[in-house]
């Protein structure tokens, strides 16, 4: 009896294989409607009112920058709450690779996701080990139309990888976030570059957390303007606003220093 000598597995057949992951991924999951295509509001009119019809691009790529190493926390953070008025289920792609420098920040908790208003349960994590592996998973999960949204991390990203993670995204009017560490950051086609840094959070009398807060920065917005503010989240509510020492100085100057002579 003749054996048949080991082979590696053909590009062919993985890309069969991979096609069948997806179809199955489209069988199990109902896909999302054309109501998917209407932009995504963070719900706070001042940052709204600088996006493209009032929320972020639903068909777009965005980018979302740690301001330092020590707020990836606060970038997953940010993120997390904006996807709060998106219906499920939600894919988190999670290489290993890109999350390194970022230990021990770099992990999704379960009760941090329940804090934000996202049910653990009902996320998609995928993790993956390289970084051909994450723009495939990304581009993959985006293209199947199944999720309401695609957020993924990588460590680099060249303008044409950037362009078809775009060109995906706008195909299935789903907003993909991707979450880039500040000193790789080359030209790309993202509709919106976010920068997130920390804020003094809100204390309570006993000196616990009660909100969370962040500064947000609107690098670059496509059909936009540009922005800057202190914004803070309710846990309960599950909605921004803006923090008593407020701002958007480069357009609201005046708003800002009244806001801190109140606040003082």
């Amino acid at each position: 009896m003749g054996f048949a000598q080991p082979n590696p597995v053909s590009s062919v057949a993985l890309a069969r294989n991979r096609a069948a992951v997806m179809e199955e991924l489209r069988r199990l999951m109902p896909r999302m409607g054309e109501e998917q295509r209407a932009p995504l509001p963070l719900g706070l009119e001042t940052i709204d009112s600088h996006l493209p019809d009032g929320g972020l691009t639903c068909g777009a790529l965005h980018e979302i920058v740690p301001a330092a190493e020590s707020c990836i926390a606060a970038a997953f953070g940010f993120i997390g709450a904006a996807l709060v008025r998106l219906a499920y289920p939600l894919v988190f792609v999670m290489p290993a690779y890109a999350l390194r420098p970022y230990r021990p920040h770099g992990r999704l908790h379960g009760h941090g996701l329940n804090a934000l208003g996202l049910d653990p349960a009902r996320l998609i994590l995928v993790e993956t080990a390289h970084r051909k592996e994450t723009l495939w998973a990304m581009e993959e999960a985006v293209r199947s139309a199944a999720p309401a949204a695609v957020v993924g991390v990588i460590d680099r990203l060249d303008l044409k990888s950037s362009q078809r993670l775009h060109l995906a995204a706008t195909d299935a009017g789903m907003p993909l976030f991707l979450l880039r560490p500040a000193p790789t950051l080359e030209s790309s086609a993202a509709a919106t570059r976010w920068r997130i840094g920390t804020a003094k959070a809100a204390r309570d009398r006993f000196g616990l957390v009660t909100q969370p807060r962040w500064h947000l920065q609107l690098e670059r917005c496509r059909n936009g303007r540009p922005g800057e503010w202190v914004v803070e989240y309710d846990h309960v509510a599950h909605r921004f606003s803006l923090a008593a020492a407020l701002a958007d100085f480069s357009r609201a100057r005046g708003a800002g220093e009244e806001a801190i002579k109140q606040a003082s």
